[in-house]
């Protein structure tokens, strides 16, 4: 089992002069801390104009900060938006080997679409045609990261004309892809194009094993087409993440985040929204069913207390019972709401401490099982695979230097 930690940059209101900058640099500490603690991913969002919600816009800033300042951990877009509305195709490609570059191998490249009015609307998005709009532009983005040069495409969501796309990977063939999901339809949906499942949801593990089920029983069929150059075949599913040695403790720091993150991602999608004005944090207490005190006695009496939020014990339960339904990795979220930097930073040392050492030490043979397991699924996935034809030499166009060169080129 592999461990990630999860960044949205959310920033309830009220806002004071120099939150937001401490959130980031808060964040990076955390990173810094995960790195040396042997976590294995550091995932960022991409999001716009989402208030309180998510305050990270500008990802490949951030994972370029983290990649610099760590050694170990695998920087992850997770996602990035990938509509040539938001970014075009050829500045992502160019944006990602960079970063694969300064990273030195260590980048995830997750792909999304958004989901809200606020994001689509705001570049001009058809809700409709998103999620056709971001695979065309996936599978034309993993051709600039590995053709020498890229053909070039017309398409229905961007026309581009034959360019060499540099620098290049440092990854062969190119970083890992994955996609958001958020239910078993884009479970399906990442299976068949044979990219990793981001699933953004809060599952319990029974589901968990529905989804593993659906995402690898398309992995190993014949509905698995690869977008990609290669077949990155993972479900990575994200969880609560409150460890102290006291469950109450442990509930006080982070349960209200947690529930926080939930409402918000409903409420902006069924709510109407004034730019500057938003209220998300202050409708969420206003709506919240139970206090802490009321969950805490609720989790005393019940039997099943494996959430992500607890004791090591019950952390380690939660994470078995994820492992058992076949999911290849948790990633974590840690900063949620109002969660406190210090309390993030000493529950990434407990776990890493008391619960961690045992599921790692597992990781090598399991996943050599997988690959062995998986191998002959994914060859075949691949001669499935549409390839993009190269160029001959003779048939790379000459692109003139001038436009005058251009017009006495098309007058002859």
């Amino acid at each position: 089992m592999r461990f990630g930690i999860f960044y949205e940059h959310q920033l309830p209101r009220p806002w004071h002069k120099g939150d937001e900058a401490q959130l980031f640099h808060d964040a990076l500490e955390q990173v810094q801390l995960a790195d040396r603690l042997g976590y294995d991913y550091a995932w960022e969002v991409e999001h716009h104009f989402l208030e309180e919600y998510s305050h990270s816009s500008a990802p490949e800033v951030f994972l370029a900060a983290c990649a610099a300042l760590t050694k170990t951990i695998r920087v992850g877009h997770g996602i990035r938006q990938v509509i040539p509305n938001y970014n075009h195709p050829a500045r992502t490609a160019e944006g990602l080997a960079t970063l694969d570059i300064i990273s030195r191998g260590r980048l995830d490249f997750g792909i999304g679409e958004g989901a809200t009015r606020l994001e689509l609307g705001g570049f001009g998005i058809p809700a409709r045609e998103k999620r056709a709009l971001a695979i065309e532009a996936a599978e034309q983005i993993a051709n600039m990261l590995v053709m020498d040069p890229y053909p070039g495409y017309e398409g229905k969501g961007f026309s581009f004309p034959c360019r060499n796309i540099v620098p290049k990977p440092v990854q062969s063939p190119h970083p890992p892809m994955w996609m958001a999901c958020t239910n078993r339809d884009t479970i399906k949906v990442a299976a068949s194009i044979g990219v990793g499942a981001l699933a953004f949801s809060f599952v319990n593990p029974d589901e968990a094993r529905e989804w593993a089920d659906i995402y690898y029983g398309i992995i190993r069929s014949d509905q698995c087409v690869p977008i990609g150059h290669a077949v990155n075949a993972n479900l990575a599913m994200v969880s609560n993440f409150s460890v102290h040695p006291d469950r109450d403790e442990a509930i006080r720091r982070g349960q209200e985040g947690f529930e926080f993150f939930s409402y918000a991602i409903n409420a902006l999608v069924a709510h109407d929204a004034i730019p500057g004005r938003s209220t998300l944090f202050a409708d969420f207490q206003a709506s919240r069913a139970a206090s802490d005190d009321e969950i805490i006695a609720a989790r005393k009496a019940a039997r099943y207390n494996a959430n992500g939020i607890g004791t090591p014990t019950d952390i380690r339960q939660h994470i078995a019972a994820f492992q058992a339904a076949g999911v290849d990795q948790v990633i974590f979220l840690q900063q949620a709401g109002r969660n406190r930097h210090e309390h993030i930073c000493e529950a990434l040392e407990l776990f890493a401490a008391e619960v961690m050492p045992a599921f790692k030490a597992e990781v090598a043979e399991r996943e050599a099982k997988k690959a062995a397991d998986l191998e002959p699924y994914l060859e075949a996935a691949m001669a499935r695979k549409k390839w993009m034809k190269p160029l001959a030499d003779a048939d790379i166009p000459v692109v003139p230097a001038s436009r005058q060169k251009a017009q006495v080129n098309e007058a002859t």
